[in-house]
């Protein structure tokens, strides 16, 4: 690891602060991608701006527009709260499966979606979800947010404040496992708002995205049999040691069938 100058700012003006007066800031959330990179060497910032202290990024509410969720709320906390659970148990149930207990110990549901990592599951929450990124200068719909591998919407020095999910009628996530980390090799979650369905896929791509073929499909036929005679193309998806793209493909269809048997099963 290379040296580098750390910052613990008490408000989130102060942390603004210090990233423009700084040569090559960056951010620090849980830590869980940032702190092994920057041991391997691979990043090598002049400035780590340590956010832990931001209360004011934290909490979980809800209102008639849907919840609310700070950018620096653990995952843990994601998957244990209280209104999650009982309004959107969805995001609840997926925060569950993410890496191992210490990795839910200190990452945070911001800090996962700013880095946009192909096989994260919160990507695709909010894709699925239609959720809403919230900084501290504008908003920016979900549908948006994902460029590519590890690149987002975000400006330089613009920071997650916090995530907004409208409530749908019922959703289901399901996710095939790396067995190792707990990644996503493929992940979907299938939302109903209403008959309007949105099917939000991680893992496959080089960032997460809608499935709007199956979407689609599912709105003239919200059943599972109608994903029988869907096909989904491998072009563009990812292929490494996990799983060819090929492979991807077809997990796309298997676990969107998967989430909506779930989703078929709840109460509507």
């Amino acid at each position: 690891m290379y040296s580098f100058d750390y910052h613990k700012p008490i408000t989130l003006d102060q942390a603004l602060e210090l990233f423009k007066g700084a040569d090559d800031p960056i951010f620090l959330a849980g830590g869980m991608t940032l702190i092994p990179t920057m041991k391997q060497r691979l990043a090598a910032p002049t400035d780590v701006i340590d956010l832990s202290e931001l209360g004011e990024l934290r909490g979980i509410s809800l209102s008639d527009k849907g919840m609310s969720i700070g950018a620096l709320t653990t995952h843990n906390e994601v998957a244990s709260n209280a209104l999650v659970q009982q309004h959107l148990p969805v995001l609840a149930q997926l925060a569950a499966t993410i890496g191992d207990n210490q990795v839910r110990n200190r990452g945070t549901i911001g800090g996962s979606l700013a880095n946009s990592d192909p096989a994260a599951d919160y990507p695709a929450a909010l894709i699925g979800l239609g959720g809403t990124v919230v900084t501290q200068s504008r908003s920016i719909a979900g549908d948006d947010f994902f460029l590519d591998l590890f690149e987002t919407a975000l400006q330089p020095c613009e920071l997650i404040t916090r995530i907004e999910f409208p409530l749908p009628d019922r959703a289901a996530y399901a996710k095939f496992r790396n067995q190792a980390s707990g990644y996503a090799v493929v992940g979907a979650l299938v939302a109903d708002f209403q008959g309007k369905i949105r099917v939000g896929i991680t893992g496959a791509g080089p960032c997460a995205c809608r499935a709007i073929g199956i979407e689609n499909e599912l709105m003239q036929n919200l059943s599972v049999d109608v994903l029988d005679h869907v096909e989904v193309p491998d072009v563009g998806f990812n292929s490494d040691i996990h799983a060819s793209a090929e492979y991807r493909a077809h997990l796309v269809k298997v676990l969107t069938k998967r989430a909506l048997k779930e989703l078929l099963s709840q109460n509507n």
